[in-house]
């Protein structure tokens, strides 16, 4: 009957725990119930109930495991017999009896212990830690059966060291009872037979704790060739420069650059591989120019020279002029502002331009008649593309900026909408036109992963309707369903090249946009257009009179933001309120 009580309480408990999160520190339930007193309770009681606790608890393992922690780091404060790490121990003796249970439990109040030893002084640890150099001797001898993992957290939290064991040996040596003559040879042996059955980590874990070195570059090898890279880098850290340098040999002969970056980096080896460390943080570079995000690259280069003219490098490559010369003029890099950088629209054939698209025209709308010329325009196209850019916010836990531009393409024109400015200057006449394009049931438009960006200009110009409701939009995304490499990846495998992405994160906001930023936001908007029109051109699938089946009606969506309504509960219940007072 106690059983189920406290089964039932550790069970609220839990349920609590889920509830409410913030307010864990203040939970005493269990305590309460069952532990509000340790003195004499055994530790076989205490792991019973324990186990009571946890079979009846109807929450998910994980969480019920972080609950009981919890609790278990409370309960160490009631007064146990001998102490909480003796108590910890006495029970870590039991616990094998438990079965299924040991290994979890033993984690459980070996984890609580420690979180316990962290805010608190307890003056029985010395005994505790001679306690658990015996329990150690024991489970070695196979008198006490627990997993390596569970040994190694004893000697990590109680801080058994060599004189510990030293100390337990001793009476035993008396007894004839140790074939051991030292504790440094006894925890060797243990240590060697980890290494064999392949458990570097532990092994590595131990071999730091008791400040036991080994042959250094034959076992960095073996961790090596058996891919244990974590333990690996373990060791080296523990042992010194010298096997770091080993390290980082080995990940360079795997080409594992990344590995090896990360090692020179966290170790300060910058010196005794130049060459190397430049060549890591040029391949990072690159990796970012590639997605574009120019700002994030510059940051990494940490104002070095050479880095930076290997971003400058990458940005004429990439045919980036605007990139060039402002990087030029701010870190006052010679030689390049006179480099012959190729244009946009010279680069490889890997890349789609305006003549591929047959854009002829690129309109940029930021005053009222530009913007009632391309509502006019727009409204005669049967299919529109879509798409809108803003400026990047590198700001972790910032708000996104404002959407900066909207780029609207049909019939060889793309328009680009200056939102920032429209919306100051004109709101209302922008709402109407941008409503009478997205709203229009006759206008199918194409976006690509579009709902996003309509979420995201809703966020933006929450005063404005038209962003809240559109009709007839089909996203290019979901029919396709491609998984790699985005827009640009989709236009590669349709018309046979993809788009370049260099100034997808670019100031949107800088006023005027260069001509490669308006050529770049152009293509977004016109090469869904291109997509649609040559899939559904070129469909293989035909009725018998010649008319294609291309599906794609059945993706188109249309969304409208349902308004507030107050709960008539409430209003009901001020009237009735209003009605009882002029009685």
């Amino acid at each position: 009957m106690i059983t189920a009580s406290l089964a039932m309480a550790m069970e609220d408990t839990v349920s609590e725990l889920q509830r409410n999160k913030d307010g864990i520190q203040q939970r005493w339930a269990i305590c309460l119930h069952a532990f509000c007193d340790l003195t004499y309770i055994s530790p076989v009681v205490f792991l019973y109930l324990l186990k009571e606790c946890y079979i009846h608890g109807t929450c998910k393992a994980t969480k019920k495991f972080r609950a009981l922690q919890q609790q278990v780091h409370l309960v160490l404060h009631n007064y146990p017999q001998r102490g909480p790490a003796v108590f910890v121990v006495q029970c870590l003796y039991v616990l094998p009896t438990f079965g299924l249970h040991c290994e979890g439990f033993s984690h459980l109040i070996i984890s609580s212990l420690r979180r316990y030893l962290k805010v608190t002084i307890t003056n029985e640890l010395a005994e505790a830690k001679d306690l658990a150099a015996h329990l150690f001797l024991d489970i070695v001898g196979g008198f006490v059966n627990h997993d390596e993992g569970v040994v190694v957290k004893i000697l990590e939290v109680f801080d058994v060291q060599l004189t510990n064991i030293e100390k337990v040996m001793c009476p035993l040596k008396a007894k004839d009872d140790c074939s051991f003559d030292t504790a440094k040879f006894f925890v060797e042996q243990y240590i060697f037979e980890l290494i064999e059955s392949e458990s570097y980590m532990n092994a590595v874990t131990l071999l730091e704790h008791f400040s036991i070195r080994q042959s250094g570059k034959s076992f960095l090898l073996s961790m090596m060739q058996k891919k244990q890279f974590k333990a690996a880098e373990k060791w080296a850290t523990f042992t010194g420069e010298s096997e770091l340098c080993v390290l980082v040999q080995e990940y360079l002969s795997r080409n594992m650059l990344n590995n090896a970056y990360q090692t020179i980096k966290n170790n300060n080896l910058q010196k005794e591989f130049p060459d190397v460390y430049h060549k890591c943080k040029e391949s990072s570079l690159k990796k970012l120019a590639e997605k574009g995000c120019w700002e994030v690259a510059e940051a990494k280069t940490n104002r070095d020279k050479q880095l930076l003219e290997y971003l400058v490098y990458l940005a004429m490559e990439a045919g980036y002029t605007e990139k060039v010369d402002e990087l030029c003029e701010r870190y006052s890099l010679e030689g390049f502002l006179n480099a012959n950088v190729p244009e946009a629209s010279s680069l490889p054939s890997r890349f789609l331009n305006l003549k591929d698209l047959v854009v002829e025209d690129i309109i940029f709308v930021d005053d009222f008649e530009a913007l009632r010329n391309a509502t006019c325009h727009l409204e005669g196209c049967k299919v529109v593309g879509l798409d809108c850019e803003w400026k990047p916010n590198y700001v972790k836990g910032s708000r996104p900026n404002k959407v900066s531009i909207m780029q609207l393409a049909g019939d060889n024109r793309v328009f680009i909408f200056d939102l920032l400015k429209l919306s100051e200057d004109v709101p209302d006449i922008l709402g109407n036109c941008l409503t009478r394009i997205l709203q229009s049931p006759r206008i199918l438009k194409l976006g690509y992963n579009f709902q996003c960006d309509m979420k995201q200009l809703a966020h933006s110009y929450g005063e404005l309707q038209c962003f809240k409701h559109y009709e007839m939009l089909l996203d290019i995304q979901n029919v396709f369903k491609e998984p790699r490499g985005g827009l640009s990846g989709l236009a590669n495998k349709i018309l046979g090249a993809g788009l370049n992405k260099t100034r997808r994160n670019s100031n949107w906001e800088q006023r005027p946009l260069t001509p490669n930023q308006l050529e770049y936001a152009a293509l977004d908007a016109a090469v869904l257009v291109h997509i649609f029109r040559h899939v559904r051109n070129h469909s293989p699938t035909t009725d018998a009179e010649g008319h294609d089946k291309f599906e794609w009606k059945s993706y188109i969506v249309s969304h409208a933001d349902k308004p507030k309504i107050k709960k008539p509960k409430k209003q009901g219940k001020k009237l009735l309120d209003a009605e009882t007072e002029k009685q």
